[in-house]
């Protein structure tokens, strides 16, 4: 939480990190990390108030950025817990399959731990505006054991490859969802949270 306040400041926001639910109604944009486990993070949001208030913020429009597991509780269900997602996006999270091996038959370690490369669905004048001017096939930053699998493909807009195809990003409408760290991404992470700000501001084309 402390990297993603960061970076918004390094690229001129003002964040509020709030555990007041009622916030959200004020704000202009708002950054869902995820920290823990599924579970974890889905009793913390029911019990905070926040679960109700989240899905409000979604509908209202305005821009919703969801990080790592913040992208897994969009979801309707995991393979890590047993509490329900928050249902944004259709779809489940599973666990990324043990055992596999890479084309030298090195093992490859779950979690997904280290920099992948990301490829963004489309051309760049189809892209969701927070991925805006961001060369393909850029590399950011992983830490995950499980994958999310929406429903509906159409609502993947990157990829990754790590043995299987990872959902590297998600959107529907306003919501957004990136499995990988912008934060943690160097320049071309901040420049996920730059153009996230432009939303914010009501700059950016969408």
């Amino acid at each position: 939480m402390h990297s993603v306040e960061k970076a918004l400041r390094k690229v001129g926001a003002e964040p509020i990190v709030t555990s007041d639910p009622t916030d959200l109604a004020s704000a202009d944009a708002v950054v869902l990390p995820g920290v823990g486990a599924s579970d974890s993070v889905m009793n913390a949001l029911n019990t905070l108030g926040f679960s109700s208030r989240v899905k409000e913020f979604a509908a209202s429009g305005k821009p919703l950025l969801c990080v790592c597991v913040g992208l897994q509780v969009l979801f309707n269900s995991s393979e890590e817990g047993e509490l329900p997602g928050l249902g944004l996006i259709d779809g489940n999270v599973l666990l990324i399959p043990t055992g596999m091996t890479d084309e030298l038959g090195s093992s490859m370690k779950v979690p997904h731990m280290g920099w992948n490369q990301v490829h963004f669905i489309g051309d760049e004048s189809q892209r969701n505006p927070v991925f805006k001017d961001i060369p393909q096939d850029s590399h950011f930053y992983f830490v995950h054991s499980y994958r999310c699998v929406p429903d509906n493909t159409a609502e993947v807009v990157a990829t990754a490859d790590y043995g299987v195809e990872i959902c590297a990003a998600v959107a529907r409408g306003n919501v957004v969802g990136t499995q990988f760290h912008p934060e943690k991404s160097g320049d071309i992470g901040l420049k996920v949270y730059e153009n996230f700000l432009e939303l914010a501001s009501g700059t950016a084309r969408v």
